[in-house]
């Protein structure tokens, strides 16, 4: 039998790069105790006025068919939120509302590239990146994000890898998995490549609130300027930890999301107008979870630098942001999933492999901050007798 060629281009790019997560979750249905340090589960539930506030609407009836665009009050209640942000009017007509920002980034990238194109992404990038890019036919070009300039994107590296094929730059700040957060002199740089080449910028945001005391969040969007060739994607996933109710949107060009309508409505033609409606409220107002989260993830941080680094020549990379660090284990000479895949069955601490995020961290681990403090410190404290019998 044949199968359409998409096919190809995903084979290995889902659920394979999740290999060690997996082996974690099937040692723990066999009943072993398991420290899961791999994904990036918010540590607390939805806050109870967004659940109360879907279970209001379902009752209330709001359980019928939506529109392709999104329900009228979250587009005016994303309206609100980024003109105030941005300083400027931003219309309701600039917005299209999908389930998380998985499906959106899917539908931005479909809606702007096809065999032949290039995007240029930072590498590392988060899992399902280059995925997202293949499924469209496009290539995916890495720019490598060094760790001297603490993971954030160069404007001198794209204009390196920048071809006449390429027609996206792709950005994530605070970036995963590295909490890397660009700064407004990154994003001008960056910004003035964009308009030279004539490319798409497309900004994946789905940290924003997630950022670090002390550190300042900034867009793309910031820009009028940039206005014209900017989408922005995001979600309530992280920043409201309600990654189950699947509710993102993307913002940018009134013609851009025109044009991306008919693509969304071809798919799914809508979500749920009660999770809608728990959305709208969440986003007409600052998170009530996400500045405690981001102490917490801070403070995970540290504790892990403070037991690791220097343990046989480990590293623990700070993040500004967002729900991980990265751990150096390149001294023990081992691949991150090496590593890790021992880790997980010698001291039974799952991680995440570097690779799995590209090849710029190939020989690092991602480690969610997502466990309690306790959680952190038996963790490393099994990661440094890992590593010190030899790994």
């Amino acid at each position: 039998m044949k199968y359409a060629p998409v096919t190809e281009r995903l084979a290995g790019l889902g659920g394979a790069k999740w290999a060690v997560h997996a082996r974690a979750r099937a040692l723990r249905a066999q009943g072993r105790a398991i420290l899961e340090l791999t994904i990036g589960e918010p540590d607390v539930p939805p806050q109870e006025s967004l659940v109360e506030a879907a279970t209001r609407a379902m009752h209330g009836g709001r359980t019928g068919y939506s529109n392709g665009r999104g329900e009228p009050a979250l587009l005016r209640a994303l309206a609100a939120r980024y003109s105030a942000r941005r300083g400027r009017s931003i219309g309701p007509d600039q917005f299209l509302c999908l389930p998380g920002t998985q499906t959106v980034l899917y539908t931005v990238l479909t809606a702007l590239v096809a065999a032949g194109d290039e995007v240029l992404v930072g590498d590392p990038m988060y899992a399902t990146y280059e995925g997202l890019i293949r499924s469209t036919g496009a290539s995916m070009v890495p720019v490598p994000l060094n760790p001297a300039h603490g993971f954030r994107m160069q404007a001198a590296d794209v204009t390196a890898r920048i071809t006449p094929r390429s027609r996206v730059l792709f950005l994530n700040s605070p970036h995963n998995p590295t909490g890397a957060v660009l700064t407004p002199a990154d994003l001008a740089a960056l910004g003035e490549v964009a308009r030279a080449h004539d490319l798409w910028v497309i900004s994946d945001e789905v940290y924003e609130e997630l950022v670090f005391p002390g550190v300042s969040f900034a867009s793309p969007m910031d820009d009028a300027a940039l206005a014209d060739r900017v989408v922005v994607a995001a979600s309530i996933s992280k920043s409201h930890a309600a990654p189950g109710f699947r509710s993102g949107w993307c913002v940018g060009p009134s013609a851009f999301i025109d044009r991306a309508l008919p693509l969304a409505e071809t798919m799914l033609f809508g979500n749920q107008p009660f999770i809608a409606d728990a959305t709208a409220l969440a986003v007409a107002q600052p998170s009530e979870v996400a500045a405690d989260m981001a102490m917490r993830f801070r403070a995970r941080a540290a504790i892990l630098a403070e037991r690791l680094d220097g343990v046989a020549g480990l590293k623990v990379h700070q993040p500004d942001a967002g729900m991980f660090a990265l751990l150096d284990i390149r001294s023990t000479g081992l691949s991150g999933e090496v590593f890790a895949l021992g880790l997980l069955e010698a001291e039974s601490v799952a991680t995440m492999p570097g690779e799995s995020f590209g090849q710029g961290l190939a020989g690092w681990l991602r480690i969610s901050l997502t466990q309690p403090d306790c959680a952190m410190v038996e963790a490393a404290t099994r990661i440094a007798r890992y590593v010190t019998k030899g790994a």
